[in-house]
């Protein structure tokens, strides 16, 4: 964003901050998920989480029926029709629907009563021990506590970041003053958060320890709903970008908004397990700012030039969770391919602009200086990409190690080489060979391999 954006700029604040920061942010208060436990099984769930998968498995059960009437009737079916005739659809749809309202109301109004009793209603059983013995619904915060000061008795309660977004708010005015910034500008950072996940699920889907991408983009008040928008669209051109499908990717809006936001919305990915969350886009209105200059008692606003008025920015948010977006990457990106001579080959068809190695350069066999003479290629390369120089084993199993670690192309340097200075660079994706002279090498990998090709997809 910082590169793309000249009204971005990055920041990188602290980890540890002053627990009023946390107070005034709501997080000390607010950051809760509501918890229940099995009493035969002894584990815990989040409510909210074991109702939003029941509504699923409505969803699954409509998508089934739709599955085994297009196999009946072939190309005659009618989707749309099939849909708001057929019987068990409308009976599954109005039964995920009225979970949804109600777990809506619950949720919105934090009853906890409400939502144990939407789990006892909708038998919902535990994974783990098959039973519906279930403890009442309690509120656990998300914060992970901690010490500061050399004696117990002295010591002071801090508490480890559970988002990087409230060290971009109170460096707001500091980044914007000494920056020289107009509105509309963004902040952005990319740093560690901590979050107390009872529930850690789903291999680096949900973690305790993650990394977060955020950006905080300032704007005039009553101009947020249009910026909103703009972001939406633009966030969901980024991830499109990759090449993963658009069919992978949609939007999911927010009917319960969090305390300081007026309208928001996540980018799903389409996972194994579903359709889940890769980054989430807020208005937060003008909440924090004002929060952090009524808990400090500063004025956190900015001076409009124009208007000539002071007023408080109002925020849009963009946030990424960068393991998520990994897992997505490495879900989309693996396949065990079957080749036309039977064999299977494991391909990592990561885009190339992100796979961490580039080039792989392998001389044909270690000998009659065809080392020597890749060695020379590596050395003038590296300074451009990432390359790795593999020599060992057969140009075939060399062939396949690399395209299981997702490097984009390969450069085969044999004793036509020494006569004719071109060497054979081989496309992971499409296996394909083409010879091309060494001196061309740099201008046509760069031109696939670059941060800048991904961009031209955005702009597409």
């Amino acid at each position: 964003m910082v590169l793309l954006h000249d009204n971005i700029v990055g920041i990188d604040s602290a980890i540890f901050m002053h627990p009023t920061i946390w107070k005034a942010s709501g997080h000390v208060d607010a950051f809760n998920d509501p918890l229940i436990d099995n009493r035969d099984s002894k584990k815990r769930y989040r409510a909210d989480v074991l109702i939003e998968d029941q509504i699923a498995k409505y969803e699954e059960k409509i998508d089934k029926e739709v599955a085994k009437a297009r196999k009946r009737f072939g190309e005659n079916f009618d989707e749309e029709q099939f849909l708001t005739t057929n019987a068990r659809v409308l009976e599954n749809k109005q039964k995920r629907d009225a979970l949804h309202e109600r777990y809506s109301v619950a949720m919105n109004a934090m009853d906890l009563e409400e939502l144990k009793q939407i789990i006892l209603d909708e038998e919902i059983v535990c994974p783990i021990s098959g039973t519906r013995n279930w403890t009442d619904v309690r509120q656990f915060n998300l914060m992970f506590k901690t010490e500061v000061g050399s004696t117990a008795e002295g010591a002071s309660t801090i508490y480890l970041r559970p988002e990087t977004a409230q060290g971009i708010f109170v460096n707001y005015l500091n980044v914007q003053k000494t920056g020289r910034m107009k509105l509309p500008f963004g902040i952005a950072q990319i740093g560690k958060a901590f979050r107390n996940e009872i529930v850690a699920r789903q291999f680096i889907f949900r973690m305790r320890e993650f990394e977060q991408m955020e950006m905080q983009f300032f704007v005039k008040p009553g101009t947020e709903l249009e910026w909103f928008g703009n972001w939406k669209k633009t966030r969901m051109a980024w991830h499109q970008a990759l090449g993963f499908g658009a069919e992978n990717y949609r939007f999911h809006d927010h009917e319960k908004l969090a305390h300081y936001a007026n309208a928001a919305t996540d980018i799903e990915f389409h996972m194994p397990f579903g359709f889940k969350e890769v980054e989430g886009i807020h208005s937060r209105t003008n909440f924090d700012l004002s929060q952090h200059a009524k808990f400090s008692g500063r004025k956190i606003e900015y001076f409009d030039p124009e208007t000539n008025e002071s007023y408080t920015p109002y925020v849009i948010e963009t946030s990424i969770g960068v393991d998520r977006m990994f897992l997505s990457i490495m879900c989309h990106s693996y396949e065990e391919e079957k080749l036309e001579n039977g064999e299977t080959r494991v391909v990592l068809k990561l885009p190339a602009a992100l796979a961490p190695t580039k080039l792989a350069i392998m001389p044909l066999v270690k000998k009659d200086g065809l080392p020597e003479k890749a060695r020379e290629i590596m050395d003038d390369l590296k300074f451009h990409f990432n390359c790795k120089y593999d020599e060992k084993d057969s140009i075939g199993k060399r062939y396949r190690r690399q395209d299981a670690v997702g490097t984009p192309y390969c450069i085969t340097i044999d004793h036509d080489t020494l006569n004719d200075n071109c060497v054979t660079l081989r496309d992971r994706d499409t296996m394909e060979q083409q010879r091309v002279n060494i001196n061309d090498l740099r201008s046509l990998i760069e031109d696939k391999v670059s941060i800048t090709s991904l961009l031209k997809q955005i702009n597409k």
